[in-house]
């Protein structure tokens, strides 16, 4: 479902967000990404949204090369996707509900059907009975659950959630991971940055990201033992 091979992302001389990776994402997969703040967590699911696209290397997501997506393209390829990203926050001036909705009548559904499959998105958040309230009124795990029934409304194969649970009290943090999981179990491939340790260590798979390589679980860049070896 999603394929790196040797993808580099270099904003300037002085600044390569990845370097030479390569990784497959089958299609079911819960796949956490791990790493310090700057390690290209980020930029790598940016880039699976063709939100970057890469220097160099092929990226394909859902049989589309990202590198020559046309623009035109991109929103067909971003209805298959559930974006959950920190700068993406929900809009202030309008309930909950309309929120969720937002992505449906964006992509031409009608209110009635686009209401419809708001409340039933709320509803597997647990926050059907906030539909009216604004996102203020909201705490920080329930906007954060909120933003997942936004991401999920659309029915995607994909969720890409960059730190869903930063600054969450461990509480609120296992709320928003058992609804993310909840998707997870029923098909949708989920790719989940974090740094958060606990979630870590009970994950099946973890990508490790540092200074924009991947490393295995000891901090050591992969492929460098083998280049040593040789």
């Amino acid at each position: 479902m999603i394929q790196f091979q040797n993808v580099s992302k270099q904003y300037s001389p002085d600044a390569m967000a990845l370097r030479d990776i390569s990784l497959t994402v089958e299609k079911g997969e819960l796949v956490f990404l791990a790493g310090p703040s700057g390690a290209g967590k980020s930029t790598l699911l940016k880039m699976i949204a063709a939100m970057e696209r890469p220097s160099s290397g092929q990226l394909i997501v859902n049989g589309q090369d990202i590198g020559r997506i046309k623009p035109a393209g991109v929103p067909f390829l971003r209805r298959n996707l559930g974006l959950i990203f920190q700068q993406q926050r929900l809009l202030t001036d309008r309930s909950i509900l309309a929120n969720v909705m937002m992505p449906l009548l964006v992509t031409g559904a009608s209110r009635a059907q686009a209401e419809t499959r708001a409340r039933a998105a709320l509803d597997k958040v647990g926050l059907l009975d906030r539909a009216t309230a604004q996102p203020l009124a909201l705490s920080g795990g329930e906007q954060q659950r909120v933003s997942i029934a936004r991401a999920i409304v659309n029915r995607p194969q994909i969720i890409l959630a960059d730190e869903p649970t930063a600054n969450l009290d461990r509480a609120s943090a296992n709320r928003v991971l058992d609804a993310l999981k909840a998707f997870h179990s029923v098909g949708v491939t989920c790719l989940i940055s974090s740094h958060d340790e606990q979630m870590l260590d009970a994950a099946a798979r973890v990508i490790h990201l540092d200074h924009g390589q991947l490393v295995d679980g000891s901090g050591v860049a992969a492929g460098a033992q083998q280049g040593e070896a040789a």
